[in-house]
């Protein structure tokens, strides 16, 4: 199973494997086992794109996969829900008792009285999104639409330009790059060399964001903005590049439709208006249009933050008009650099099973299992179990308050599959211990660069952690669908089936191939080409859609999910658009939740560097909105809504916007709120995306 590179001692082994966590980088790892345990971890040094480094977040991975406090075997609940006393039981009894339930339900209730939970704790090909998906789908449950990221902005690129890849490392040739909404050094931190290389070379870095984030900071311009009004901005660029005579007329006229409507769309955003809805001065849109218009090739590298307010889709699709507009598509690192996972032959449907689907089963959206779990959204059967794997619902999902009372349900049976009792474990009736990324094998794809890298298992589980895949192996035995025979196959003959070899793009790359090196790159263009110089769009007609009619339909299978288009996710208008948001007087802070630098969401917030890196729940504001509170730093304070109220510790910077608080994501809470219980759950205007910078808060001195 593992592939090992040799070193002079036999008892040591150093294994090619890949970070599987929710980051664009996807990472070339090699695990270094000695007497069979892992003692460290490093990025390959010769994989292009990793170049021998790792995050904040993995690079000592061998203290998570030994952690005093990892779940090794499977556990039974035997105090209330929420306290976490859990006593130790055998997989047989495990099995038995989530297949004797489910069964129990499944009798009384039907099927759809059984809802999955899931995301990407792990994006591995196997054992990552889809994985419960064939189960779930052969036992009729409840289907789960997870539109947690991405799925705003993958629905708006593809509207836009349909599943266009470009090569990230070609960001080098840029002479303008724009991070709108992108905290790179955070989240994107292996493109920062390429972006790096490019400014030795006299190329500008702008980054747009309400904060002072790392990569702001080291910016050669820092635009703050409002939150939730990137869409005014891009049509306020647009306003001026059409204005000032800027557009690539021969570009615009041969590889776009929809000129005409764009144009009379931003007639409506000059940027004085702009300004009183961006906060930015309008000098600065003028300036900032110029430049992009003018510098070629210019590239924007957009990040998820973007798609978190309720206009998210409209916005994305007013950046994404922009490339075009300049002509920028015509060089070699310009453009726009995104979802590169379109590039990878995945067969989503495959692994989805979506053949296994009954007619007419239900849909819902997992950003409101809160409202689901406690009847707010009305469902018949109601939701009687639960099932929870690659994700922590209590610390990711929005509206917590109301997760939290939907898990302390009696008559809930929920089932947990994690490394650690997280908070949502701790609502768990039984909890499933399952392997970390080194402990069993996988296939890799990434959607920041154009690698697809293999993960070889380098130790035995530890304890009795068993992977995803194993895991509904089991889960299927006791149900006795094992008469499918995609439930008995092995890891790797699951692999042979979830891409499509035969696709141009894995010309000359095999199973076994990559077992040995690692990883291979994509027979797709690279960096030093401009694959869209003379249009050619992955869409139903080559070119760029700056407007979007009904027949438009291009919506990758990655974000159907496998069963369906997801309902009332064709963009209206057809152009896009911006519509100020009313403001609730009674909260007058806009709160942004980017992610913490040492945490994937909430992995890795219980391992003590990262908690140090990150210190306590915070707030960050600009010292004016703290002074009018009678707020200083290091103060305890409240942060609250309509919905909740977290405990945070006071922060001042001036780098951040005036009117927005800044409060980190991702905070384990052992019983307290966090951040999610301030986010509504409602969806926003394309993809059925999240909100989780939408919320308005205000603050006050923590109460004694």
């Amino acid at each position: 199973m593992t592939s090992t590179l040799p070193l002079e001692d036999t008892s040591t082994r150093v294994v090619r494997a890949a970070c599987a966590h929710d980051c664009p980088d996807a990472c070339a790892m090699l695990v270094t086992v000695e007497n069979e345990v892992v003692t460290g971890v490093r990025g390959d040094p010769e994989h292009p794109f990793t170049q021998g480094g790792l995050c904040a977040k993995v690079n000592d991975l061998e203290k998570h996969v030994y952690h005093k406090d990892r779940v090794l075997h499977p556990l039974r609940r035997v105090g209330p829900k929420g306290s976490g006393q859990f006593e130790r039981i055998s997989w047989d009894e495990a099995v038995a008792e989530i297949c004797s339930r489910f069964s129990s339900i499944v009798d009384e209730y039907g099927a759809e009285a059984i809802m999955p939970t899931s995301y990407l704790g792990n994006e591995g090909i196997l054992n990552g999104l889809n994985v419960m998906d064939p189960f779930m789908h052969r036992l009729g449950a409840t289907i789960t639409e997870r539109t947690f990221c991405t799925s705003t902005r993958g629905s708006a690129y593809v509207r836009t330009m349909g599943p266009a890849v470009t090569d990230p490392e070609s960001i080098v040739h840029a002479r303008y790059i724009i991070a709108w909404g992108h905290n790179m050094l955070t989240s994107n931190l292996h493109l920062w060399p390429f972006v790096a290389k490019a400014r030795k070379r006299g190329a500008k870095l702008v980054v747009i964001d309400p904060y002072a984030s790392r990569t702001a900071r080291r910016a050669d311009w820092h635009i703050r903005i409002r939150p939730g009004t990137d869409g005014a901005l891009a049509l306020g660029m647009i306003n001026v590049i059409i204005a000032e005579g800027l557009v690539d007329t021969e570009y615009v006229d041969n590889h776009t439709v929809g000129f005409s409507e764009l144009a009379a769309r931003a007639a409506d955003f000059p940027p004085e208006r702009v300004e009183e809805l961006t906060g930015i001065p309008a000098d600065d849109i003028r300036t900032l249009a110029r430049e992009y218009a003018t510098t070629q090739p210019a590239v924007i590298r957009v990040g998820t933050a973007v798609e978190n307010h309720p206009q998210g889709g409209q916005a994305f699709r007013a950046i994404f008009s922009l490339p075009a507009l300049v002509g920028a598509w015509r060089y070699p690192g310009g453009g726009t650099h995104e979802l590169s996972l379109f590039g990878f032959p995945v067969n989503f449907d495959r692994l989805s099973r979506v053949d296994l689907i009954k007619p007419g089963t239900r849909v819902v959206n997992g950003m409101q299992l809160g409202r689901v779990l406690t009847g707010e959204v009305e469902l018949d059967p109601p939701i009687k179990a639960l099932m929870v794997c690659n994700s922590n619902p209590v610390i990711t999902y929005p509206e917590q308050n109301k997760t939290i009372a939907g898990l302390k349900r009696d008559d809930l049976f929920t089932v947990v599959s994690d490394h650690f009792i997280t908070d949502t474990a701790r609502f768990a009736d039984i909890v499933l211990p399952a392997t970390t990324i080194t402990e069993h094998f996988d296939v890799n794809f990434s959607w920041g660069h154009l690698y697809i890298a293999i993960n070889n298992q380098a130790i035995k589980p530890v304890g009795e952690a068993v992977s995803n895949v194993e895991l509904f192996r089991r889960l299927a035995a006791g149900m006795g669908f094992d008469d499918d025979p995609w439930f008995t196959l092995s890891d790797e003959e699951m692999a042979e089936q979830s891409l499509d070899w035969s696709a141009p793009q894995l010309a000359g790359i095999s199973l076994e191939g990559l077992k040995k090196t690692g990883w291979a790159r994509l027979a797709l263009p690279g960096p030093d080409e401009a694959p869209y110089a003379d249009g050619g769009f992955p869409t139903v007609d080559g070119r760029v859609a700056l407007a979007v009619h009904d027949d438009f339909d291009s919506v990758a299978p990655v974000f159907r999910q496998g069963y369906t288009e997801m309902q009332g996710d064709r963009p209206s208008p057809s152009v896009p658009d911006y519509v100020e948001q009313p403001v609730d007087d009674r909260y007058p802070l806009r709160m942004i939740t980017p992610r913490g630098h040492h945490f994937i969401s909430s992995q890795y917030a219980n391992m003590d560097r990262q908690l140090r890196g990150e210190g306590g729940q915070h707030v960050t504001l600009h010292p004016d909105d703290a002074a009018g509170r009678g707020l200083s730093a290091g103060d305890r304070a409240e942060v609250f809504n309509e919905r909740g109220c977290i405990p945070v510790e006071v922060l001042l910077d001036e780098g951040v916007m005036p009117g927005v608080a800044v409060v980190p994501y991702g905070f384990w809470t052992d019983g307290a709120s966090s951040v999610s219980a301030l986010i509504s759950g409602d969806a926003n205007d394309l993809g059925r995306g999240p909100r989780y910078s939408a919320a308005t808060v205000e603050i006050r001195i923590a109460s004694a």
